[in-house]
């Protein structure tokens, strides 16, 4: 009952937040900054980006496009500049009538309200950047424009996504050639990057190996044919694209553009559609109708670097792809002005007198995506660089490619529909539920997708099922670096595992985390489980990361002091790999017997603390057995007195290991077998392992998702190590807004 009153609070609070919300942006829009020194802007849009103060490395507060606005400057005169997106000044407004036309066309009935409510929403937006200009020449400020920059997300931003890279501009925007931007500003400059060129090395190293984009939702691109002639590449871009008329273009560059490609009858020709015309939110410059023949239209989304790879030359107007076609080494020719035209790598059809210095293909990287790009890094909320950048794309866009196709999941309470959903969406997927097995078969097979099971809820009748239609299963479960609160008390998970042989915690059968833990690291992949691991230990991150009085034992000086943390009697982990040893008692016993004259302590399960959970042990073997026991200090501060820890299955003995502390395992967990720890059984799958980093790598970085629920992305391990240290100081709240039917069986303990 308890847990039901704590979880009703918490949807309460999140309620009367989510009410309370448009009336405090009011307030605010009133109240002015509420930190100096501060930036300024005008439009809500801005003022909505996530991270936006990490970005600036200040704060920015949105002010009213009214007289109150002066008040508020004067009262707080610390005032940075005028943050403007973009030159929204220079993008044309349709008419009313334009309006009208387009929206009876769509919708015949409301046409004339929606074309009304469109025209006045125009008025409002033209009002509030007018007099966010005329603000900012009245007192004197600088106009600071920004911009999505060049690593900007895994989805579209038409789709909502939020960006990861921003741009902020005092002099213009990388893409408006009619004035200098701080860009070119940089690359035209005497200055000499020779010594920032090991990191833009690294980073282009890591760009070009990923394949990372602007965008990265989309799949790997087929394989074009092969006729023996070289492939020309001609990039399409959005009608009304204000790159194209500040890059100096027009449509009829793209006429040009075409006629020039059309012209060179030793190539095959190939023309690419814009990802925002293929989402249907855009119209392009050509049209399949239109086009001769001889043009092969690739009207499907593609990774730029898997398409660019593929051809020998490029053709744009002041599309970005010119740019990682040059990275690839392919030859590029503008048609307008691009921030990397007129540096001497591109064959450009037009000119720019501000542009006279040759620089390489390094250089313009450095400028563009060290210097002059802003990153943002979601799990610690906090200005983040291009490399930690890549790795968090890099790892969505992995998570994005498999989870393609249809998904049937089984065996999920309701309260666990939204922590399946975030963990298997795509942007080509979908996930449905089912309430048995049958059916959520059939459903997989006729998709074509696979059937996802919650691991302690399968039988073996789905597995026989999935067999018999040949249709792929895969078994969910809570990850090992998993939140700030219990499951049991319905916290949200961030870390799930997904496994297509087995479950980590049963040594009966293979799992995916034996495959991988069979396979060889690479160095870089190892460099990566060691800062990890000294970031998880001087962190004291843990699983459930609780605890409350630290209730430690004073502790002899002349005995070895030994930690047996207790589990869940009837967790999966135990019945499954508790080989032989099925209770806390039991396990107490074994202990003792092995070692008689140490000092033991039994560390009791918080969800038996908090009495969600079955696994206490009574005090009369707790005084017969156990030295001292602990119930409600935090683990890693237990694991701070102790010398050894004995355990049946539990996480506490690989958080020991990552500590170097001795561990002996009585069951069967997932790191026992490997040569790291003493065994009680043995384990003829696994091998001893090279390092203890090689059990690291496998564990925390290749086999788990993890998933910030504040910025609702996924993101890779050292991203959500900063969201759970971020959340245990209590920089910001987590808020449950699950039902409160909690799955009593869950993973590993």
């Amino acid at each position: 009952m308890s847990r039901l009153f704590r979880y009703l609070l918490r949807q309460s609070a999140h309620k009367a937040a989510r009410r309370l919300r448009k009336p405090l942006a009011l307030l605010a829009l009133l109240q002015g900054p509420q930190a100096s020194p501060w930036y300024a802007c005008f439009a809500p849009g801005i003022v909505a980006i996530r991270g936006l103060d990490a970005y600036l490395g200040a704060h920015c507060a949105r002010l009213p496009a009214c007289f109150w606005a002066d008040h508020i400057l004067a009262d707080n005169p610390q005032c940075l500049g005028v943050i403007f997106w973009g030159v929204k000044e220079k993008q044309p407004r349709p008419g009313f009538l334009a309006l009208l036309r387009q929206k009876l066309r769509t919708s015949p009935v409301l046409g004339f309200v929606k074309a009304l409510t469109a025209y006045l929403a125009g008025l409002r937006y033209q009002h509030r950047i007018a007099y966010a200009l005329a603000f900012a020449e009245r007192h004197k400020l600088p106009v600071i424009r920004a911009e999505d920059g060049f690593l900007r997300s895994l989805d579209l931003g038409v789709r909502g996504a939020s960006p990861l890279s921003l741009v902020f501009d005092r002099s213009g925007i990388y893409y408006d050639a009619s004035r200098p931007s701080d860009l070119e500003t940089l690359l035209a400059s005497e200055e000499d990057f020779s010594k920032f060129l090991p990191d833009a090395r690294r980073a282009l190293a890591m760009l070009l190996r990923y394949g990372l984009s602007k965008y990265n939702h989309a799949p790997l691109a087929p394989k074009l044919a092969d006729t023996g002639r070289p492939r020309l590449l001609v990039l399409d871009q959005t009608r009304g694209d204000l790159s194209i008329r500040l890059g100096q273009a027009s449509e009829a560059s793209f006429d040009l553009m075409l006629e020039r490609a059309l012209a060179r009858q030793d190539c095959d020709i190939y023309l690419k559609v814009h990802p925002d015309v293929l989402s249907g939110r855009k119209q392009g410059h050509f049209t399949q109708a239109k086009l001769p023949a001889c043009v092969h239209v690739i009207a499907f989304d593609a990774q730029p670097f898997s398409l660019l790879s593929q051809v020998d030359e490029v053709y744009t107007v002041t599309s970005q792809m010119g740019f990682e076609a040059l990275l690839l080494g392919k030859t590029v020719q503008c048609f307008g002005l691009p921030f990397y035209a007129g540096w001497g790598l591109t064959h450009d059809w037009l000119s720019c007198p501000r542009r006279t210095r040759k620089r390489t293909l390094e250089e313009i990287f450095y400028a563009a995506y060290l210097r002059y790009a802003r990153y943002y890094a979601p799990g610690s909320q906090s200005q983040g660089s291009i490399f930690s950048c890549l790795e968090l794309l890099n790892t969505q866009r992995k998570v994005n490619e498999a989870n393609r196709g249809f998904h049937a999941c089984l065996g999920f309470r309701r309260w666990k529909h939204a922590h399946a959903k975030a963990f298997l969406s795509s942007t080509g997927g979908s996930v449905r539920f089912y309430d048995s097995a049958f059916p959520a078969v059939l459903a997989a097979y006729a998709a074509g997708g696979d059937v996802v099971v919650w691991a302690s809820k399968e039988k073996g009748y789905c597995r026989r099922l999935c067999d018999e239609y040949g249709v792929p299963l895969r078994y969910m479960e809570d990850g090992f670096l998993r939140s700030v609160g219990l499951g049991s008390n319905f916290f949200r998970p961030g870390s799930l595992v997904l496994d297509d042989l087995g479950i980590y915690y049963d040594p009966n059968r293979p799992s995916r985390l034996e495959a991988l833990l069979a396979e060889e690291r690479t160095e870089e992949e190892l460099a990566l489980a060691r800062r990890l691991r000294a970031e998880l230990v001087a962190r004291g991150i843990s699983k459930y990361n609780v605890g409350g009085d630290n209730d430690l034992p004073t502790l002899p000086s002349d005995r070895s002091i030994i930690l047996v943390p207790g589990q869940v009697e009837d967790d999966a982990s135990v019945r499954l790999g508790g080989l032989g040893i099925g209770s806390n008692a039991e396990l107490l016993q074994c202990v003792r017997n092995n070692r008689p004259k140490a000092f033991l302590i039994y560390k009791e399960h918080p969800d038996v603390v908090s009495g969600n959970r079955k696994g206490a042990v009574s005090e009369e073997i707790l005084a017969n057995l156990a030295d001292a026991v602990v119930r409600t200090a935090p683990i890693e501060k237990v694991l701070s007195l102790c010398q050894e820890v004995h355990t049946l299955t539990s996480l506490t003995g690989f958080e020991a290991l990552l500590r170097g502390i001795p561990v002996t395992t009585y069951g069967g967990p997932f790191y026992a077998g490997y040569g790291l720890t003493s065994d009680r059984c043995r384990f003829p799958r696994r091998h001893p392992l090279p390092s203890l980093d090689h059990l690291v790598a496998a564990t925390l970085l290749l086999y788990p998702r993890y998933y910030d629920w504040t910025s609702g992305m996924i993101v890779d391990c050292a991203s959500f190590i900063d969201c759970l240290a971020k959340m245990r100081s209590n920089d910001y709240k987590t808020v449950n807004i699950n039902t409160p039917n909690a799955d009593q069986s869950a993973g590993q303990g």
